[in-house]
């Protein structure tokens, strides 16, 4: 990684870098990694969201990792701040802005009461399904067959609670139903272009079309397989950045790394569901990753395509930060 220019260091710093997707082990009672999220704060990022949960899980273990991630947070109030609402976004007074997602509806046990619940818990985007069916949708890899009706109560849910719709790891059909569906803008959390590099859960001009329609924003994720083979440069990921730009527009573009931080328990993960992980898609023992620390070659990559301050601005946090003021509920929401 190379060290950055003046430009490049006060664009980061002048902005609000957000990464929308990292990965925690999902280990209830091991928490040894958490202190990395350090990393996050010193390679220039001020928010970032933290997974708590996929449908590769059994949905109560997602409520134990919100309780043991909270808990966390709050033994260490001086570095870290979980985010509420969008004004908790400037009052972070140097600290890492934190959040959760879920990847997938099967956390609500097909109980629509659960969307508030994960809300009043701090969590702020929850995907429609990951990478296979479930009670909501389709996913992107498998016989997709659109959103269901529990699909369109829960969209509906979400949009009432302040909780943004994701739809990363979800088929075609399903993710345009959601589309039409959402009142609110839908994001793809951490999802690259089809039309740069073709896997099964990269995202077609359409949908990345419509996902920019609903006022939406896609985040580029940073896992080699997804980008090229196995390719992790910063040029790959601004590469990917640039086709959706060139697409929609660089309002509708930003930062979902998805970055693993416990390799071993992904590698595990890979082993033992190849059901959701199929070996015929690339799923091997191990992929390359973009590492945190990679923000200010990227940044210096946008600089050099001819990228403006105001446009890098937007693509590292700006957008996202608009889906937050959009999406997230207002102070007098909570706890409703």
């Amino acid at each position: 990684m190379r060290s950055a220019d003046s430009r490049t260091a006060r664009a980061i710093s002048e902005g609000f870098a957000w990464d929308n997707h990292g990965c925690m082990p999902l280990r209830p009672l091991d928490l040894k990694f958490l202190p990395q999220l350090s990393r996050y704060k010193k390679a220039g990022f001020r928010v970032v969201g933290i997974n708590a949960g996929f449908d590769g899980v059994p949905w109560a273990e997602t409520l134990r990792m919100l309780a043991s991630f909270r808990g966390w947070i709050a033994r260490h109030p001086k570095k870290y701040s979980l985010l509420s609402t969008p004004r908790d976004l400037s009052r972070l007074k140097g600290r890492l802005g934190v959040f959760f997602d879920i990847e997938g509806g099967s956390a609500l046990n097909e109980q629509l009461s659960m969307v508030e619940l994960y809300r009043d818990l701090g969590v702020r985007w929850m995907l429609i399904a990951y990478n296979k069916n479930n009670a909501l949708g389709g996913g992107c890899q498998d016989v997709d067959r659109g959103l269901t009706k529990f699909g369109r109560q829960v969209i509906n849910e979400m949009n009432r609670v302040g909780m943004t719709v994701c739809c990363s790891h979800t088929g075609y059909k399903t993710t345009m139903d959601v589309m039409r569906r959402a009142a609110r803008p839908v994001i793809f959390s951490h999802s690259n272009p089809l039309g740069v590099w073709r896997h099964k859960r990269n995202i077609r001009d359409e949908a990345i079309k419509a996902c920019a329609a609903t006022g939406g924003v896609v985040g580029i994720n940073g896992i080699g397989l997804f980008l090229g083979k196995n390719d992790t440069r910063s040029q790959t990921v601004v590469t990917h950045i640039d086709y959706v730009v060139q697409l929609v527009g660089p309002d509708h573009v930003g930062l979902g790394l998805d970055y693993v931080f416990d390799t071993a328990e992904l590698e595990e993960y890979l082993k033992a569901n190849p059901h959701i992980f199929p070996p015929a898609e690339g799923y091997g023992d191990s992929f390359g990753q973009v590492q945190p620390e990679q923000l200010p070659d990227i940044v210096s990559d946008l600089f050099a395509r001819g990228y403006t301050v105001s446009d890098v601005r937007k693509i590292i946090g700006g957008n996202f930060r608009r889906i937050a003021r959009e999406t997230w509920p207002r102070r007098g929401e909570l706890l409703s």
